[in-house]
């Protein structure tokens, strides 16, 4: 397998500025989990600029405050994080997976600066299981610039990236080691981008981000595996492939994608539990679509439209993240610069209905990540520098603040890992 190559001099930048080959940092990490029982881990995965120790390299999609993937021991009982280490990374790993066993966690590395070609990179990390350390397995170019979502297809062999500044999806292997091979298949978006002003938006809204060019923002598989979804926020699509499970490659699908109103922008999607319904969030809209969809065919029907905002709301926001509570019974919407997470109650036929909001405590609000329980969300203010710990009320769907902060360097994404149990 050929992995980053070029020149010496080229390869040790490439390894230290893109693959984060330094040291984990933990001075507490032994202290935290000898004679504790096995803790649950938080992996945060951030915005971060070059460390001082990387020659004239340089990240700029975009720097950050981040170090790297920041980890954290989390209190089961009151939901508070202690941070036990560092895995420095000079490429903004700003999106994390982690596989079904806990065994292997997965980054995009948000940055354009590997290669000619100007790609970003995806890199791999074994955890130790006694004690939630990482270490890097290898680093491949992302197939695209900016990559800024991963996922894992459900067979456990398939890392599926999302490239936003490339405006591509791509397909990796994952190797019976962990390690990941070179892309099997990368698709390159294609179409007409969306108007700057969003059919959707706020009244007064000056909301404009993605629709200057085609924008890959997320990448995941249907439950069965079959088929795999992604959205372009610059072409106002969602795109919908066959997969290939054995040679690792996507097929369009008939249709090959559905359209959202023009500039509202698709940014993220989650599927309900039963996985007949599919949530879309849409960045620029800021607004919720809901589609039946059809596991059969890979079909979507967008039945409704909601606001992800309080009723009366005017001016600019950013829609975020997008989840569904285990149990199905409500959906979480992020607002950026309204600074909040939507609460919407899921009828008997999947449809929405708005129940409040609830501050983030920090702006800028750009992922938020349940516990392995649902007890507690977890929302990464990302202009803030804080992930901030909230109390989930499964009766009503309400989030209580804990009071809990952890201070980190613009947070983009979290995951968990219970070292206690294989996930």
């Amino acid at each position: 397998m050929t992995q980053l190559n070029g020149s010496r001099r080229s390869f040790i930048k490439t390894s230290v500025a893109m693959a984060g080959a330094i040291p984990f940092v933990s001075g507490l990490l032994q202290a935290e989990t000898k004679g504790a029982g096995k803790p649950l881990i938080a992996y945060v995965g951030t915005f971060s600029s070059p460390l001082e120790d990387m020659l004239d390299t340089q990240v700029d999609l975009p720097p950050g405050n981040g170090r790297g993937i920041h980890l954290f021991q989390v209190n089961r009982e009151t939901g508070a994080m202690k941070q036990i280490g560092i895995q420095q990374m000079g490429t903004s790993p700003s999106c994390l997976a982690v596989n079904a066993s806990g065994t292997r966690l997965y980054s995009t590395n948000e940055t354009d600066r590997a290669g000619d070609d100007k790609q970003g990179t995806v890199s791999s990390f074994s955890i130790d299981r006694s004690s939630g350390k990482l270490t890097m397995l290898n680093t491949v170019h992302s197939g695209g610039a900016g990559p800024t979502y991963a996922s894992i297809h459900p067979s456990g062999r398939f890392l599926l990236v999302a490239n936003y500044f490339g405006g591509s999806v791509s397909v990796f292997p994952i190797l019976p080691d962990g390690r990941l091979g070179q892309a099997s298949d990368v698709k390159t978006d294609v179409g007409k981008i969306g108007p700057t002003v969003a059919t959707n938006a706020p009244v007064g809204s000056f909301a404009f981000s993605g629709h200057d060019w085609t924008h890959a923002h997320m990448i995941q598989s249907d439950p069965s595996g079959r088929f795999v979804l992604h959205v372009d926020l610059g072409l106002d699509k969602i795109f919908v492939w066959k997969f290939n499970d054995k040679t690792g490659t996507l097929t369009a699908n008939n249709p090959p994608s559905i359209s959202l109103p023009a500039g509202d922008g698709p940014r993220h999607f989650h599927f309900h539990p039963n996985g007949r319904w599919f949530y879309s969030i849409q960045e620029e809209g800021s607004n919720l679509v809901l589609f039946d969809y059809d596991a059969k065919k890979g079909l979507l029907s967008a039945r409704q439209t909601i606001s992800t905002l309080p009723p009366g709301f005017t001016g600019s926001n950013f829609c975020s993240e997008i989840l569904v509570s285990a149990d199905g019974k409500f959906v979480y919407a992020g607002n950026r610069l309204h600074d909040s997470i939507g609460i919407f109650s899921v009828g008997p036929d999947g449809k929405l209905t708005y129940v409040t909001e609830e501050w983030t405590r920090g702006n800028y609000p750009r992922s938020f990540s349940f516990d392995p329980t649902g007890q507690f969300l977890y929302c990464c203010n990302q202009r803030a520098d804080s992930v901030a710990v909230f109390e989930v009320n499964h009766k009503t769907g309400g989030l209580r603040f804990t009071n809990h902060y952890a201070p980190v360097g613009n947070p983009s994404h979290l995951v968990f890992v219970d070292l206690a149990k294989r996930n």
